[in-house]
């Protein structure tokens, strides 16, 4: 054997041994052709059936087959008749669900999806509405229709046993609105304005006085009759300007002396000028200011592009400083992580919300729901009390913290003596006895009005004596006497919302209300991107967030009979496993038998 180095290049043929003193012949490389499927997009072709491209569980089959279960009249009954024939109101549902699924908003993304998408252009039967009339459709018929098809869209739900409207969890989140972020109106800073150009007029109103006796007479006596000047009081005082400058005008052209002309103008000058004030300044002012007031309401701010959108504070803020941002408060109701109802406020806190969102449930044809759960933003005495209802007339059981339950829950609070519940009561005496051994006995009754204008009952406690207490730096900062507002229904409320919460089955529904309401919110603003509404005005936001409902709904759907589709195929396949292993068993024991 030669010493000759191997290496990769030689390595085969070094190893190679030669057989029976033959040199191995190695066979030559075919050289073989690349081979391709045919194409060739010039080709004419035709596609007998869409919807044979279409998956089985599909979205797009969903959409078509809960629309398809509306009655034509339902729809019809919208439209008077006559003109040019409308496109079909049941296909463009359909193309609107389907686009909202994919998150596709805007009414040209739709017109692109419907000319582009095969399972849209299946939904429109290759029909190419043109984004007007898209967005004439969202945005002016689906506002009749909104209501009514998104219950029966949850009525056929609860048919097919997806819902079944027992347990509500309620929650809500902040949407931002179609609105120039910049362009606010502030309520206090309206009310300012206000007093300021109201205190200009009484300054006018005091020089108009000066001027002449009558007329100071009748504008001092028009202000005393209603001290809140208006524009018809400005309104008469103006005219009464303008009827005296007029006689100045008819005076200065009569006259033929040119000092008394000089002195008749001086004097029109003077007139002139708060003339000018009222009609150019104040009268234009206060009517704006009547106006946004109109438009506040019980807001305290609103958007110039959007007038029935709020500032709030949103927790996705482009800037991450807590910047306001015009927005609505969506509150849904979910179950299963389906949307069971929805409504949208212009309230940023979720507290108030809760009485009108029940309200207009109860208005509905949907069933009531049997259990409400909520977080403790809801927890208030006004709403354990609706929730209650009457005694002859109970509305619902509710899972409903208060805001200090899970603060009760700590050891520091129930050692604070601060805390009046830790403190012992005499029901006989109805008196309090304090961590010094005093007594804080009953003083008053006093009453309250909350901000939604519910009036709320307190029992006023007063310690007897708290001088040289050594505990007071520890128990109060007040000056005198401790004091201890206690309010019995808020307190019989919170206790027996304690007492539910704390019940082993309802804390395990309780416990679902994390992954309810928080996941479809999740769903709908992080999976499929809607963090901002595409139309303006609160009836059109409902029509939109309507939407963007029914189609998680829908998804939901798709999702649920594809996962049962998938566990189906699997028994099947598994099933038929076994059954090939039993075969062959059976097989080789007739083989050993034999």
């Amino acid at each position: 054997m030669s010493n000759q180095m191997i290496t990769p290049e030689n390595y085969n043929t070094q190893m190679t041994l030669p057989l029976d003193g033959k040199e191995e012949k190695t066979p030559a490389k075919r050289n073989l052709a690349p081979t391709f499927k045919p194409y060739d997009n010039r080709q004419v072709q035709m596609i007998y059936d869409i919807e044979s491209l279409i998956p089985e569980h599909h979205v797009a089959r969903v959409v078509d087959e809960m629309v398809e279960a509306i009655p034509d009249e339902q729809l019809f009954s919208h439209y008077k008749g006559g003109g040019r024939s409308s496109y079909h109101p049941k296909m463009m549902l359909k193309i609107i669900l389907y686009a909202y699924s994919q998150k596709v908003y805007s009414c040209r993304g739709i017109e692109k999806l419907v000319k582009e998408n095969i399972p849209a252009m299946w939904l429109s039967a290759m029909q190419q509405p043109d984004f007007r009339t898209i967005n004439e459709f969202r945005g002016g018929r689906m506002k009749v229709l909104m209501d009514e098809l998104f219950e029966a869209m949850i009525l056929k739900l609860i048919e097919e046993n997806y819902i079944t409207m027992e347990n509500y969890f309620l929650d809500g989140t902040k949407i931002e609105a179609n609105a120039n972020k910049y362009s606010f109106v502030w309520k206090k800073s309206t009310l300012k304005f206000e007093a300021k150009v109201r205190e200009k007029i009484q300054e006018t109103l005091q020089y108009i006085q000066e001027l002449t006796q009558l007329e100071a007479g009748t504008a001092q006596k028009e202000a005393k009759e209603d001290p809140e000047i208006t524009e018809q009081n400005l309104e008469a005082i103006a005219q009464k300007l303008e009827e005296k400058v007029e006689i100045l005008t008819e005076e200065i052209e009569q006259e033929s002396d040119t000092k008394v002309r000089k002195e008749k103008r001086t004097e029109r000058k003077k007139w002139k000028k708060p003339l000018k004030r009222i009609r150019e300044n104040f009268l234009p002012r206060l009517a704006k200011y009547k106006e946004q007031n109109e438009i506040f309401g019980d807001r305290n701010s609103y958007s110039k592009t959007d007038k029935d959108a709020t500032f709030m504070r949103m927790k996705e803020d482009h800037m991450k400083n807590g910047q306001l941002k015009p927005g609505y408060n969506v509150q849904i109701g979910t179950e299963n992580q389906f949307i069971l109802f929805y409504t949208i406020h212009q309230r940023p806190t979720d507290t108030r919300c809760f009485i009108p969102h029940m309200e207009k449930l109860a208005s509905t044809s949907l069933p009531m729901p049997q259990t409400v759960i909520a977080d403790a933003g809801y927890g208030s005495e006004e709403n354990y009390v609706y929730a209650v209802g009457d005694e002859k007339e109970p509305r619902f059981e509710f899972l409903i913290p208060y805001g200090s339950y899970v603060k009760e829950q700590t050891r520091t609070y129930k050692k604070d003596i601060k805390n009046a519940k830790n403190w012992t009561y005499c029901e006989e005496d109805d008196c309090f006895i304090c961590p010094n051994g005093r007594r804080v006995t009953f003083k008053k009754y006093q009453n309250k009005k909350n901000p939604s204008g519910y009036e709320q009952s307190f029992k006023i406690y007063e310690c007897e004596d708290c001088t040289d207490c050594p505990l007071k730096a520890k128990c109060t900062k007040a000056k005198g006497n401790r004091q201890v507002h206690w309010n019995p229904i808020f307190e019989e409320m919170k206790a027996k919302a304690k007492t539910a919460l704390e019940c082993e089955e309802k804390a395990a529904i309780y416990a679902r209300r994390k992954v309810e309401a928080e996941s479809v919110f999740g769903h709908i603003k992080g999976n499929r991107s809607f963090r901002r509404f595409s139309l303006r005005g609160l009836d059109k936001v409902h029509v939109e967030f309507g939407i963007v409902a029914l189609a998680h709904n829908f998804l939901k759907v798709a999702g649920i009979r594809q996962l049962l589709s998938d566990k189906n195929r699997k028994n099947i396949k598994a099933s038929g496993e076994k059954r090939i292993v039993f075969l062959h068993l059976l097989h080789f024991r007739d083989l050993s038998d034999s």
